[in-house]
């Protein structure tokens, strides 16, 4: 039963570039094909920012994200975003790096861990804060620690694991 609710109701994703587009959208490779193999022809790809996604406001059932948000200056903007969108009783499940400590000084300015996730990253209680600003409930910021083992292998040598961790970002809106 929950296969046919899927097929039937419409999703989205969404790049940030015209060429992330053009690769969703492409109609031999990417995201696009990948549905239509599968059968999901209520998918479609759109252009946006997910900090002001493009989306009418209550019409989304889920919003998921998978390590983007930790590369948004304007986090708590992507969780009144994803608010907005969300239908009452609509959930948010997202996997993304948060701080488990503070960076020091070296690690937070590098441009490169900037790019890969790690400078990024927010601790969990401002997290929590933020999504309950954007004015969700049942909110749960669960760490993963399984995930120390890869974060090791993002800077060799630097200690990553030691200040970042993959986390399930989760909460609700209101019915």
């Amino acid at each position: 039963m929950p296969r046919r609710a899927c097929r039937r109701a419409p999703a989205a994703g969404f790049g940030d570039s015209p060429s992330s587009h053009q690769h969703l959208n492409h109609p031999t490779s990417g995201p696009s094909e990948n549905a239509l193999q599968v059968g999901a022809g209520n998918v479609e790809f759109r252009l946006g920012e997910v900090e002001y996604l493009p989306v009418a406001d209550n019409t989304a059932d889920v919003v998921l994200s998978n390590c983007v948000i930790n590369l948004v200056p304007d986090k708590e903007q992507v969780f009144r975003e994803a608010f907005r969108v969300l239908k009452p009783g609509g959930r948010l499940a997202i996997s993304d790096v948060v701080n488990s400590a503070p960076l020091p000084a070296e690690l937070q300015s590098d441009s490169a861990l900037l790019c890969g996730w790690v400078s990024g990253a927010a601790p969990v209680d401002r997290i929590e804060a933020w999504l309950v600003r954007a004015g969700f409930v049942d909110v749960r910021v669960t760490p993963q620690p399984e995930s120390r083992e890869l974060i090791k292998t993002w800077a060799p040598g630097r200690g990553m694991e030691n200040f970042v961790i993959s986390a399930a970002v989760e909460g609700r809106k209101p019915a």
